[in-house]
C-alpha cells in the first residue's frame, strides 16, 4: 500500500531518483491489483478450468519474479536475502503450477 500512495517518500528513504518513485507506484498498483483479484476470488475454487485466470496470473507472476530473482542471485551471490526472496517466489510457483495443472475435488457443503 505504501508503494502506491507515498512512492516518493519510499524511494528518498531508499535513496532512489524521482523517476524510481514512478515504478515503484506502478509496482505498487500491481500488487494492489493482485491482492483486490486474490481477495475477490478468495471463496471461488481454484484449479482446473475453475478461476483459472486468476490460478494463471499467479502462476505467471511468481515464475516471472522466481526466475528474475534467480538471475540477480546468480549475478550477486554475497546478497543472501535475493536467494531467500528467490526460495519463496519458487516455492509459490511450484504451488500455482500444481493449482493451475491439477482438477480440485468437487465436494458439495451440502453432503
Amino acid at each position: 500500500m505504501m508503494l502506491s500512495f507515498l512512492p516518493q517518500e519510499v524511494a528518498g528513504s531508499l535513496g532512489m531518483s524521482e523517476a524510481a518513485a514512478v515504478i515503484l507506484q506502478l509496482l505498487g498498483a500491481l500488487y494492489l491489483g493482485f491482492a483486490m483479484i486474490n481477495w475477490t476470488a478468495r471463496a471461488n475454487l481454484i484449479g482446473g478450468i475453475y478461476s483459472r485466470p486468476v490460478a494463471l496470473g499467479n502462476l505467471a507472476h511468481f515464475v516471472i519474479a522466481a526466475l528474475a530473482l534467480a538471475k540477480l542471485s546468480f549475478k550477486t551471490p554475497a546478497l543472501h536475502y535475493l536467494w531467500v526472496a528467490a526460495l519463496i517466489y519458487s516455492a509459490f510457483a511450484v504451488l500455482f503450477a500444481y493449482v493451475f495443472f491439477t482438477t480440485p475435488d468437487l465436494k458439495s457443503k451440502y453432503n
